[in-house]
């Protein structure tokens, strides 16, 4: 996909920009009130996490509807938080590039049938949604441009050019674009505002205690041995998704770290969580720990199913990805290990503990490289001790009760 976005997407970029400045000549633009708001987040779940607050701000403040554009694999992670109705929701599959093209015709007629009127497009690596943007149809077209930057060409079809900043975290720089949209006069770039920090909160959705007992049903059977409900469950997250594998940190330190948390606190059950391809991993993970009180339930539950388990949990260990977003939604503590990214954009929203090692060549993915990197080891997590996590994970162990935690109350997490 990111050879195709780079081969067809700088000249498609090109001559659709060139198309969109003859279509403006021939036919000024009347902008439409901001009525109905489309965001576009395509290949990142946790992303969509981040954009809450962005997106919770347009109704706020324009009383607009929002629309969302997202991969098809995806789509499940927007009802972690509920923002966006799913009947305003366009998927797009990727399974074949007869299926993508397919369902790029579809949107844009979607987009005119639901009369769009403002696209924010909230990718930094896509030339793509650089495409989708300007082929709308919609007035108003916000996004992330180069300037000066010798960052990706994604064309010149936004009538509202933001400048991304890689000095804040990214759900300030989503915040920056609604500014942007919201500005009473034009400015280059977009957006001169102050984003505080209050901005970057997520309310808490209410887990139901029906939701709580029919996650609870689904991970008894896993865990024979033991009633799950006398215990205090802790959950690891060992995946890190494909596009960016450097992320994960080892499974043999997943392993130490399994055992010095069973032979810590004997009122501890353990569980591993993962997508459904990724149940081989986890059992073998699980396997390796030798205890009945440590088992997988990735595949076993659906992603809609997590805030309901996290309800259940006291915390959480997780690799920078998804989970630790769908966690800090949840009000579930984290622990959360960074490499290739940094904690200074990507840190959860919410009661987390990043761990980083900082190393000279860490960061080493941004918005300038499309998020690839040339590394073939990733020192930045093997220099992450088990002792280290298991420190930070021992605070929360230490401190609770043996009691479980009921976070079934809807609360603001902590930015």
């Amino acid at each position: 996909m990111r050879r195709i976005d780079r081969i067809a997407g700088v000249p498609l970029c090109f001559l659709a920009t060139i198309a969109l400045k003859i279509w403006g000549c021939l036919r000024p633009n009347r902008p439409r009130p901001i009525a109905r708001v489309l965001f576009i987040e395509l290949s990142e779940m946790g992303s969509t996490i981040l954009a809450d607050p962005a997106m919770r701000k347009v109704r706020e403040r324009t009383g607009a509807e929002n629309y969302f554009v997202i991969f098809a694999r995806n789509a499940e992670s927007l009802a972690i938080m509920g923002t966006v109705a799913p009947s305003n929701v366009f998927t797009i599959r990727t399974s074949s590039l007869w299926e993508l093209a397919l369902d790029t015709v579809a949107f844009l007629r979607w987009t005119r049938r639901n009369s769009i009127d403002t696209v924010i497009d909230l990718e930094l690596f896509s030339r793509f949604t650089g495409l989708l943007s300007g082929l709308s149809g919609a007035d108003r077209r916000l996004g992330f441009f180069r300037f000066n930057n010798e960052g990706l060409y994604r064309g010149d079809m936004l009538t509202h050019q933001v400048a991304y900043n890689p000095h804040i975290h990214i759900a300030k720089n989503f915040i920056a674009l609604v500014n942007a949209l919201l500005s009473e006069a034009p400015t280059v770039p977009y957006s001169k505002t102050i984003i505080d920090d209050g901005e970057i909160t997520l309310p808490l959705r209410p887990v139901s205690p029906s939701a709580r007992a029919a996650a609870l049903a689904k991970i008894k059977p896993l865990v024979p041995a033991h009633d799950v409900s006398q215990f205090r469950v802790v959950l690891i997250n060992p995946n890190a998704g494909e596009m960016l594998p450097q992320r994960r940190w080892m499974p043999n330190r997943f392993l130490h770290l399994i055992r010095r948390i069973l032979a810590a606190y004997d009122d501890v059950v353990v569980l591993i969580t993962g997508a459904p391809h990724e149940r081989v991993e986890a059992e073998k993970l699980a396997a390796q720990a030798q205890s009945d009180r440590c088992v997988s339930v990735a595949g076993s539950l659906a992603l809609t199913d997590l805030p309901a388990l996290y309800s259940l949990a006291v915390f959480m260990v997780s690799n920078d990805s998804g989970p630790a977003h769908f966690a800090a939604a949840s009000g579930l503590p984290t622990v959360v290990l960074f490499g290739p990214e940094t904690p200074d954009l990507y840190r959860p929203l919410g009661n987390s503990i990043p761990i980083y090692a900082g190393l000279a060549c860490s960061p080493c993915v941004n918005v300038n490289n499309h998020r690839k990197s040339a590394c073939t080891d990733n020192v930045c997590m093997s220099a992450i001790s088990v002792e280290q996590v298991f420190t930070a994970a021992n605070a929360y162990l230490t401190v609770r009760s043996s009691s479980r935690p009921d976070r079934s109350v809807s609360r603001t997490a902590a930015g």
